[in-house]
């Protein structure tokens, strides 16, 4: 018994070990601000750059101004790599922001995750006032924007949309938000999240009007290899806005970002349906003795194995059952010892006599 208390406690030991070892695998890249002015941890963390400014006590961060034109954003300083090691631990992530825009027709808001090159103080007149480099560069980033300007030239849906860009300011996916009752320029607070799952290698994209819980459907979602896009580089995240032509202004008033790495033999895979394509083999129908042969033997095996379950069942019952008290020890018989004394009998004369 003792011996099965040592096994146990090893076993339960390696667990927390292991378990131990998971939890150091998630990233330190995570913050979270409710208030900006007040946190000392903001300006050690974060730049702001164009227009962008703390107001209200540090309430909230605002991007951009009620002046034409107007283009501002905040960048996190500490850059991110999204794959570690050799094979690699990737990351996933999760975003959430609180904003509000005023009733005009500008760019709006993105959420931005740019190369380490990119140079977060250059302004120009891109959607979201993003500097990308040359024309005809091909820039690498991701960008979830929150568009209140129907743009033809970047095939905008219309001026109250949300979208994913990739390497571009074309949506890949696009969504008409007046469908879930949500207008991004009311001028009232709105709730966004993004997630990214490493393993199924999925962007999504929540929102939601301020007061409503986290929606279980994402509003967008779209496949997106950032781990061949990026590699090992390192990527920026940030916010940026910018309101053209109009007096639109953004404001941000709380955000924070979470960053966890898994392991890579912890991902499963995604097959390659056209591996086994190139391999395939003409199906064989087995005859009907086969299948009948291999029912029975799997019955057979089955109860065999079923049997011996039972024998060591028993087997180990009758060692350590036997261990066992049959009543308690209370109850337990103890030997007892008993005297034996002389008895005198005394007869009757009369009946000694025959007498009556």
């Amino acid at each position: 018994m003792a011996k099965l208390c040592i096994s146990t406690c090893l076993t339960m030991l390696a667990f927390v070990i292991f378990h131990l070892k998971m939890l150091n695998a998630v990233s330190s890249y995570s913050f979270s601000f409710e208030s900006f002015d007040k946190n000392p941890n903001f300006e050690s963390n974060f730049a702001l750059y164009g227009d962008a400014k703390v107001v209200g006590n540090g309430s909230s961060l605002q991007l951009t101004h009620s002046v034409s034109p107007s283009a501002g954003r905040v960048m996190y300083k500490q850059p991110i790599k999204l794959v570690e090691g050799n094979p690699g631990n990737l990351a996933s992530f999760s975003t959430y922001f609180s904003f509000l825009m005023s009733p005009d027709s500008g760019d709006g808001l993105a959420f931005v995750m740019v190369p380490g090159g990119f140079n977060a103080s250059v302004f120009d007149s891109n959607p979201f006032g993003l500097y990308l480099g040359p024309e005809k560069s091909s820039p690498k980033f991701v960008a979830v924007e929150f568009d209140t300007m129907r743009d033809a030239k970047y095939g905008d849906l219309n001026d109250n949309h949300v979208g994913i860009d990739v390497g571009g300011f074309v949506s890949v996916k696009v969504r008409n938000v007046s469908s879930n009752n949500i207008v991004l320029n009311s001028g009232k607070r709105l709730h966004s999240w993004i997630d990214y799952e490493a393993g199924s290698k999925r962007l999504e994209v929540r929102l939601s009007h301020s007061g409503d819980i986290k929606p279980i459907d994402p509003l967008l979602s779209h496949p997106i290899e950032l781990l061949k896009m990026w590699s090992d580089e390192k990527v920026f995240i940030g916010l940026s806005s910018s309101n053209r032509n109009s007096s639109q202004t953004c404001s941000l008033h709380s955000w924070n970002f979470n960053l966890r790495r898994v392991l890579h033999w912890m991902h499963s895979q995604p097959l390659d349906p056209q591996a086994f394509a190139k391999h395939e083999k003409p199906m064989v129908v087995q005859k009907r003795s086969d299948c009948i042969l291999k029912v029975l033997a799997a019955m057979i095996f089955g109860t065999a194995f079923g049997a011996l379950g039972a024998f060591m069942v028993l087997y180990l019952w009758t060692i350590f059952g036997s261990r066992r008290p049959v009543v308690p020890e209370e109850c337990s018989v103890h030997p007892a010892d008993f005297e034996y004394n002389k008895v005198k009998v005394v007869v009757d004369k009369a009946i000694e006599d025959g007498k009556h």
